[in-house]
């Protein structure tokens, strides 16, 4: 049988791990130079106009986000629920209210008119993720977060290198988190990035992440140890000379399969959008999982199914939100099925993806 084409590889070469023995020779190997170049480098490279802060996760960055930007315990934050729980969860752990809204067909992306019926006196932000890497319509976002006076907060989680209109995901709201998880276009091992729009908003960031000090034994808020190593940073900074050729193959990789997968129905692209292709995710309308187990089984191709169970049918988030008030994302989770799409593909594995999906869509699999 052919070799098994999984669903997502990371990418480490000899470079990443120079990078790693320079900073263990250093001796410095947390919260050092390698954290404050990789900050920087980072908003450089992908256009931000603004600070980002290292954490050591993405999970991290977004609930230290929101603590910074002020949300508090009986707070409201709107979210898609169709998406990684962590979005929801950020929310939660600072005390307020994750209120769910639905997405719209076309980019899996919240729905602007989902968000305006979810609007109360309580409700203090929105955040919207950029998901699989296309970004969410920001354009109209921001103009219902600016009438209504609201923050907005990007999950960009899977989304580097992302843009709309020209403008990077990441440049649009009070914060946005970029995750650094081994499947992610880039990583750094572990750990996330945040580019902050504020800079007192970036300082409390600092804080929270450092024990709540930004000089040693002297306290300004109860914080966390949330911290990136000099090590991760190390990583993240080879990745990033490497990102922009590998997003260019996710892209290409994209293009052959649209152009070539049947009785699929393939993601599209808004008009002004750059689509980074986190995943590639298709609809397959009829018995998803049935094509999903075949898919691997007769042809050694993998697959994943991203989000399965929404998150307001989540258990710490069940009862919040009635299904019959979410129909697209209900959809979708029935639907959703993301095909390889990384940069390690070969032309011959490209090849089998669109055999076996042609094949099994066209015996109804």
């Amino acid at each position: 049988m052919n070799e098994f084409i999984p669903p997502a590889k990371p990418l480490i070469g000899d470079e990443e791990r120079a990078a790693v023995d320079r900073v263990l020779r250093s001796g410095m190997l947390a919260q050092g130079p390698e954290v404050k170049a990789f900050e920087e480098e980072f908003a450089e490279h992908f256009g931000l106009g603004r600070a980002c802060v290292a954490v050591n996760s993405g999970t991290s960055g977004q609930h230290l986000g929101l603590l910074s930007s002020g949300v508090t315990a009986g707070d409201e934050v709107i979210v898609p629920s169709f998406t990684f729980a962590a979005t929801c969860n950020s929310v939660a752990l600072t005390g307020a209210t994750p209120v769910f809204a639905d997405i719209d067909a076309d980019d899996f992306c919240i729905s602007p008119a989902s968000i305006e019926s979810r609007i109360t006196e309580k409700t203090k932000g929105i955040m919207p993720v950029h998901l699989y890497g296309h970004p969410a319509k920001m354009d109209q976002i921001m103009a219902i977060a600016q009438k209504n006076g609201l923050q907005v907060y990007e999950d960009a989680a899977q989304a580097h290198g992302a843009s709309l209109n020209g403008t990077p995901v990441g440049a649009f709201g009070t914060f946005a988190m970029f995750s650094l998880y081994p499947t992610k276009n880039m990583t750094s091992g572990e750990g996330g990035m945040v580019s902050v729009e504020d800079a007192e908003v970036e300082r409390l960031m600092r804080l929270y992440r450092n024990q709540g000090m930004e000089k040693q034994y002297h306290n300004e808020v109860v914080g966390f140890n949330t911290r990136m190593t000099d090590i991760h940073a190390a990583i993240g900074r080879v990745q990033l000379t490497k990102v922009d050729g590998w997003t260019t193959a996710r892209q290409d990789n994209a293009a052959f399969l649209s152009e070539n997968l049947e009785g699929v129905t393939t993601p599209p692209v808004a008009d002004g959008a750059v689509h980074v292709y986190h995943q590639y995710t298709i609809r397959v309308p009829e018995d998803r999982d049935g094509l999903a187990a075949a898919l691997k089984e007769q042809f050694n191709v993998g697959s994943g199914m991203f989000y399965p169970v929404p998150n307001h049918q989540l258990k710490p988030f069940a009862g919040t939100t009635a299904d019959s008030d979410l129909p697209e994302t209900m959809k979708a989770a029935a639907e959703c099925l993301s095909l390889p799409v990384h940069p390690s593909l070969t032309q011959a594995d490209l090849e089998r993806i669109v055999e076996g999906v042609n094949t099994l869509a066209k015996a109804g699999a």
